[in-house]
This record gives structure tokens, C-alpha cells and sequence, in this order.
């Protein structure tokens, strides 16, 4: 970041000195005013519950710009990433600043299929937890259970065991969900097989047998890349701020993933794909299509508490970029299943018809977001609704890693530590027991 010329001034009208604040420019996007001197010289802090006006850190690896609907990473707009690139140079990317050249791609490549495997303990691990658990809680565990099985690259100071361990997340995060998924449909695990692409790796380990050879189909093996890297990172959101304030402390990076992974559970974060899937399951014991008109009523009715689901963005005040290549991958995934007449389906493109062109939708900008397309498309290629938020903090982990690290290096990191604004009790004589009323 680099200082402005101009200066904010901050008043007070109870006849305080006023103070300069310095203003600092991005290369993109709004500036920011430095007031980490505040305190210091005012004895004030200022009030930003849910941090919406506060930049916490800088950052060189995602930006958004939510009025124009456009995501970057690391200066690239995710249309061109989601068309020309496969997840594991967009992960190279994200990691390390730069696009990979060929050979710096089929060597990170192998580096990470060589990785794929986990440790076999981990599967009497999996057996403490109950058959009908949530994914997410099975991840949780297993993702913060790494750092007992890999302790020889826990040092998040030391660079070398940061990159270790970046590699094993990222490799062992697909074998980590498909072993959860197995688990909890009483399956056999399946072993990754390093002769196939990351995601094609995934959708055998998810759907194989070993009764039987498994065949990923392109069209779908290419619909799961493309969620993966859409999902690789949005820029400060609760998840990646939460790894970021828990690495802050000089944790491992498997625990501060791990806290990733337990806030992007959240309905309101990570599970916004399967609410989406959720309504579509509602509105189908209503009527389905037919009962399409009603449900429409409902949601414009505010009285109704009937809240449309995986439509609209807290930051992209347009249509989310993500969304608009999750469409085409998910009318590619119909027509290739031929699962177009499916009653769900059949509603979902009813809904998304309407909130395209409906007044009351367009006027609002609720268009259908990257959740509500990438839930269907998981949902036609065979992954239970439970098992969405775990696949999306699969592609997340990249993100992490990438955030988390650029802390480590950043010479202004600091450990996380939030300031209040105190309503409570001031201080009180505390009252023998037969005294309290």
C-alpha cells in the first residue's frame, strides 16, 4: 500500500485536538484511513461491529469489487481462470503470485498427487465418530487431527513447514471429504489413484467400489474443477478472517485450517448451498412447479418468513461472476444427464427463469448466486446436500493457506485482538450470600 497526499482530519466538538489521520491508497479499490495511532493520542477506539468498514490487513491475493460484479485473483478475473485453467494452477497461483509455467505446473502437480494419501491411522481415527454424524463435524475433527499425524511441519514460523504443510492440506483435503462421505454410507475407503487430475481423483474416491472399475466422466470431473475454483478464495470473509486471527496466535496451520473449516459450517457462510437445495426440497413437497406462483407470493410477502435462498450476495450488488460460470457448467452437467425433466431441476430452472426476469427480483438485484448453481450441479453429479459445505471447504483450503501465510510474512502482523465497547455493570462491592437480594 502507498501513503496519500491527502490527509484525514478527525474533529471532536467537545474541544479535543483534532488529529491528521493518514490516508493510504490500494492499487484498486477505496482507500483506507490509518488510525492505529487513535487510541494513543484520542483514548477513543472506533465502533465497527462486523468489521464492514474496517480493512484488518492488506493483501495482494483477491479483490472484489461487488457494484461491478468482478472477482481477481492475484489480478486475473475468475472468468478467464474458470475457462483456461484446471484448480491446481489456479491453487499455484493463489500460493504462490504468478500463473505456473509448464514445467512449474506438472512439477507442482506431481508434488501434490504424490501427497494424496493419508496417514492409515486416520481411519481408526474415523471410527470414534457416529455413523450418521454431519461431514463437517467428521472435517473439523480430521482436519485439526493433521497436526497429530504431521507434527514434523507445525511450525507456522518456519517457512519450510509452512509450504509442507500447504502441500499436504491441499492434497489430503479431497481424500479427507470422499473418506468422510465413505464413512458415513458404510463403504469401503478407496484409495487415491495418482494417474488421474485432482478432481477426477475425487470423483472416484467418492463414487468407486471395489467391486467394480470407475470411469469419471469428463463433462462431470471438469463441472467439480470449475467449483473448486470458484470457491478457492473471496478475499476477507468470516472464514478466512477466522484462520487468519487464529494463525495470528502462532498455532499450527492444520489447527488454524481447521477453525476455517468450523466457521465456514456456518448456514449463513458455507451452508448457503445446501439451504438453496434445502428450499428447492420444500417448495417440491409444496406442489414443485405448479405451486411456483405461490411460493414467489410468499417470498415478496415479508410477513410470510418465507426467506428465497441462493439468490443475491452481501457483496456483489450485481450478478455474482461466479454464478454466471456455475450457469453454464450446470446446464452443461443437465444435458449431459440428461436430468432436465428431473422434478428438482425442472423447479430450480423455473426459480431461476423467474428471478431473472421478474420486476420484483431484477429491481432488487437478487440474482441467483454461485451457491444456488453449484448445489444443483453437486446435487446431479451424485453429492448428498450434507457432504456441500465440506466439499467447499476442499476448495477453500487453498485460500486459506494463501491468507494465512501472507500474514506470517507481512512485518505488521500482529495477534488478533478486537476492541469493545463495554454497556456492562461499572465496578461494584460484591455482597456476602445472605446479603443479594
Amino acid at each position: 500500500m502507498s501513503p496519500s497526499d491527502v490527509k484525514a482530519t478527525l474533529t471532536f466538538s467537545d474541544g479535543s485536538p483534532s488529529m491528521d489521520l493518514p490516508i493510504y491508497n490500494g492499487t484498486v479499490g477505496p482507500d483506507v484511513i490509518d488510525i492505529r495511532k487513535l487510541y494513543a493520542q484520542t483514548g477513543k477506539f472506533t465502533y465497527d461491529p462486523g468489521f464492514l468498514s474496517t480493512a484488518s490487513c492488506n493483501s495482494t491475493i483477491t479483490y472484489i469489487d461487488g457494484d461491478k460484479g468482478e472477482l481477481l485473483y492475484r489480478g486475473y478475473p475468475i472468468e478467464q481462470l474458470a475457462q483456461n485453467c484446471n484448480y491446481l494452477e489456479t491453487c499455484y497461483l493463489l500460493l504462490k503470485g504468478e500463473l505456473p509455467n509448464q514445467k512449474e505446473r506438472d512439477d507442482f502437480t506431481k508434488l501434490v498427487t504424490n501427497h494424496t494419501m493419508v496417514n492409515e491411522q486416520m481411519q481408526f481415527f474415523l471410527r470414534g465418530f457416529r455413523r450418521d454424524a454431519h461431514p463437517m463435524a467428521i472435517m473439523t475433527g480430521l482436519v485439526g487431527a493433521l497436526s497429530a499425524f504431521y507434527h514434523d511441519s507445525t511450525d507456522i514460523h518456519n517457512a519450510e513447514h509452512r509450504e509442507i504443510s500447504a502441500i499436504r492440506l491441499i492434497a489430503k483435503m479431497p481424500t479427507l471429504v470422499a473418506m468422510a462421505y465413505k464413512y458415513t454410507i458404510g463403504q469401503p475407503y478407496i484409495y487415491p489413484k495418482n494417474d488421474l487430475t485432482y478432481a477426477g481423483n475425487f470423483m472416484r474416491m467418492m463414487f468407486a467400489t471395489p467391486c467394480e472399475e470407475y470411469t469419471p466422466n469428463e463433462v462431470l470431473v471438469r463441472a467439480m474443477d470449475r467449483i473448486f475454483i470458484l470457491h478457492a478464495d473471496h478475499e476477507q470473509n468470516a472464514s478466512t478472517s477466522t484462520v487468519r486471527l487464529c494463525g495470528s496466535s502462532g498455532t499450527n496451520p492444520f489447527a488454524a485450517i481447521a477453525a476455517g473449516v468450523a466457521c465456514l459450517w456456518g448456514p449463513a457462510h458455507g451452508g448457503a448451498n445446501e439451504a438453496a437445495l434445502n428450499m428447492l426440497e420444500d417448495v417440491h413437497r409444496m406442489g414443485g412447479v405448479e405451486k411456483i406462483g405461490e411460493f414467489v407470493r410468499q417470498v415478496k410477502d415479508k410477513s410470510s418468513g418465507i426467506k428465497l435462498m441462493g439468490f443475491g450476495h452481501r457483496v456483489y450488488k450485481n450478478y455474482d461472476p461466479r454464478a454466471k460460470l456455475m450457469r453454464e457448467t450446470c446446464h452443461e452437467v443437465l444435458d449431459t444427464l440428461g436430468l432436465h425433466d428431473d422434478p428438482i431441476f425442472k423447479l430450480a430452472m423455473s426459480l431461476e427463469k423467474i428471478a431473472l426476469e421478474d420486476e420484483y427480483f431484477v429491481a432488487r438485484k437478487l440474482y441467483p448466486n454461485v451457491d444456488f448453481y453449484s448445489g444443483i450441479v453437486q446435487r446431479a453429479i451424485g453429492i448428498p446436500v450434507s457432504l456441500f459445505t465440506a466439499v467447499f471447504a476442499l476448495a477453500r483450503t487453498v485460500g486459506w493457506i494463501a491468507q494465512l501465510n501472507e500474514m506470517i510474512a507481512d512485518p505488521e502482523y500482529k495477534i488478533g485482538r478486537p476492541r469493545q465497547l463495554y454497556t456492562g455493570a461499572t465496578a461494584r462491592t460484591l455482597k456476602p450470600i445472605e446479603q443479594r437480594g
